[in-house]
């Protein structure tokens, strides 16, 4: 095999969506394993709505889930001069021709085809006219496209899918498409192929909607006697009504910056997203990057489209289900000097961060992390959830403020009294806070559980969470005990 090279070439019409991200991600993957290159290339020929925002959001979104590049970005529209070259390339060699039919004169011939019952394709009518016939519609000032000629003979084209298998089609079901409109503008079957040949692309991963295009360009290539690329199409990412995931139809919940914001693990994402329409063939589901590039091939790509099964409803579950579940395993797993790095981030945009969480306080500050992460489900569950460990200002879950705290009224007097035994214990261990608290729950007559449970309410605001009497001396006693002094206040 000669080097692998692949591309990425999205549309900067918008941000990078789930749909997009994969498709580059498992570009990447291919390229990775292959020791091959991977090419960035912004297809902006939609000059209307085409943005330097959406070009920033693109790049910013592949850099923050690792997804680097070899070459690029290089951009669609610097190449134009190539594309025009192409099709007067072809014209010249009888592939291609000019076509004045206006758009009135499609449209008539469409609603006859229709109404006939028959399948709407054009009739061919400017296919064969002579230079001289060109020559005096040009003068006339007549605007023409550029159209494909599809070979007039019986036959088939055809091509090996490395994901569907052989796919072909009889010349006489594909029309003679346009290549360039009549304002001299290449369209994207030609721009597309074009910049692949251009950049060596031995091999094309992109999405099973490209089906209809890859066999007209298949076509292109041949008319342009370059080499067919290897060609991978990927099952659909569809919804929950087996739609297709868009950003125009679906919002931010497909957008990688929307997890981003939420407080994925950049890794766990792609983890995720590779594993819509990819199996490794066993039943891993959890890979570091290395194991990752090591497992993929193009042959476990799935050919039947995989779900997004993401909640609109469920402010847990904002989205895919095993999507949070992947974090989450990421969360638990990582080293905990990583997960330090990216709760840092959180806090500081959260106005939570103490510088001393670098020096002095490193230990406290990894440990706390280490403490609490296991019933955790993203980053920003820190800075929420956690808040407690960082803050003195955060709010009591409703579980814990109507099971634990208020279904005891009496809790209003005792937990200022817990916190008086606290204080006058001439050490502050895990041992001697549990002896404290099991002695006066005695002594008041109730369950340990029902003081213990109401001091976990009014210390971290949760109703679960590490061992208390760990957490009492990790919290340390000053801040243990002024919390369960001020736990008044819940009941006014």
């Amino acid at each position: 095999m000669s080097e692998v090279r692949v591309r990425f070439p999205p549309s900067p019409t918008g941000y990078l969506h789930i749909g997009g991200a994969r498709t580059a991600i498992l570009n990447w993957l291919y390229a990775r394993k292959h020791h091959g290159k991977f090419i960035l290339r912004i297809e902006d020929t939609d000059t209307e709505r085409s943005t330097q925002e959406s070009i920033e959001g693109i790049l910013d979104g592949l850099t923050w889930l690792g997804i680097d590049w070899d070459e690029g970005p290089y951009f669609q529209t610097d190449f134009t001069n190539d594309h025009i070259a192409a099709a007067e390339k072809m014209i010249a060699n009888g592939n291609a021709y000019r076509c004045f039919c206006t758009k009135e004169e499609l449209e008539a011939k469409r609603e006859a085809t229709l109404a006939a019952k028959q399948t709407v394709k054009y009739d061919g009518t400017c296919r064969h006219l002579t230079p001289d016939e060109i020559a005096a519609k040009q003068a006339q000032g007549q605007p023409s496209v550029i159209r494909f000629r599809v070979p007039d003979k019986e036959g088939i084209v055809a091509y090996e899918d490395k994901v569907l298998g052989r796919i072909e089609r009889r010349f006489v079901d594909i029309e003679d498409f346009v290549i360039v409109r009549s304002n001299g503008k290449p369209l994207y079957l030609l721009c597309n192929v074009v910049d692949d040949i251009r950049d060596r692309i031995t091999h094309i991963i992109r999405g099973q909607d490209h089906l209809t295009n890859t066999i007209r360009q298949v076509l292109l290539y041949e008319a342009l006697e370059a080499q067919i690329p290897v060609f991978a199409h990927m099952p659909l990412t569809l919804d929950l009504n087996k739609a297709k995931i868009s950003k125009r139809s679906h919002g931010e919940i497909v957008a990688v910056q929307f997890y981003r914001a939420k407080g994925f693990i950049p890794w766990a994402l792609v983890n995720f997203l590779v594993l819509l329409g990819w199996s490794p063939g066993d039943d891993r589901e959890i890979f570091t990057k290395e194991e990752l590039i090591e497992a993929f091939t193009l042959e476990r790509i799935n050919k039947s489209h995989a779900i997004f099964n993401y909640r609109k409803d469920d402010p847990k579950f904002f989205t895919d289900p095993k999507a949070i579940n992947i974090n989450a395993q990421y969360l638990r797993t990582m080293p905990i000097a990583e997960i330090g790095e990216l709760v840092k981030k959180e806090l500081q945009e959260a106005k939570l961060w103490d510088d001393t969480y670098d020096t002095d306080k490193k230990e406290w500050y990894l440990q706390t992390l280490d403490m609490i992460r296991d019933r955790f489900h993203t980053l920003k569950d820190f800075t929420t959830l956690g808040r407690a460990y960082f803050a003195d200002d955060f709010d009591i879950e409703e579980a814990a403020l109507t099971k634990n705290l208020l279904k005891y009224p009496e809790l209003k007097n005792w937990l200022p009294m817990l916190a008086d035994r606290f204080e006058a214990l001439p050490e502050f261990t895990n041992e001697s806070a549990e002896q404290a608290a099991r002695e006066f729950a005695e002594e008041i007559g109730v369950k340990p559980g029902i003081p213990i449970n109401a001091s976990r309410a009014v210390i971290t605001g949760l109703v679960k969470g590490p061992s208390m009497f760990e957490l009492f001396t990790h919290l340390g006693r000053e801040k243990v005990v002024a919390r369960l002094r001020n736990a008044a206040k819940y009941f006014e």
